[in-house]
């Protein structure tokens, strides 16, 4: 349990603003002695995580409410931003054409003994003749 006050307030910081170059100037602390508390105590290092985390999640709500009041509003940029961004039809497209060829190359003697020998190394065929290029 973080006992500082100091602490608690930059922790509580964190959770309305995830950046810690702001919660620290809000809370009269500096970015060496943030990182140095995070270094030197896990638990503080833990919960300060867990409230940049929780800080993001309530930045993202609220900037997703301005945008959808912004939609309200009539915002074409902030209408084509939603629809590219949550409308399959609407987001970037990548058309790819294309064809592809090969030659089929018959295996020699050797590749298909090389092949034969490994396959019973392996224990998937046993010393059964198998043949390799012959349709099943």
């Amino acid at each position: 349990m973080i006992k500082d006050k100091t602490k608690l307030a930059l922790i509580e910081q964190l959770k309305q603003t995830p950046i810690i170059e702001v919660a620290c100037k809000k809370t009269g602390v500096s970015r060496a002695t943030f990182y140095r508390w995070k270094k030197t105590n896990k638990e503080f290092a833990k919960k300060a995580e867990k409230a940049i985390a929780h800080g993001r999640y309530f930045i993202n709500d609220v900037a997703e409410s301005q945008l959808v009041q912004a939609i309200k509003d009539g915002n074409m940029t902030a209408i084509i931003f939603w629809l590219k961004n949550n409308k399959k039809l609407y987001g970037n497209k990548l058309e790819v054409q294309g064809k592809i060829e090969t030659k089929a190359q018959k295996l020699t003697d050797g590749q298909k003994e090389l092949i034969k020998e490994a396959l019973r190394k392996s224990n998937l065929i046993q010393n059964d003749p198998i043949s390799i290029n012959k349709p099943s």
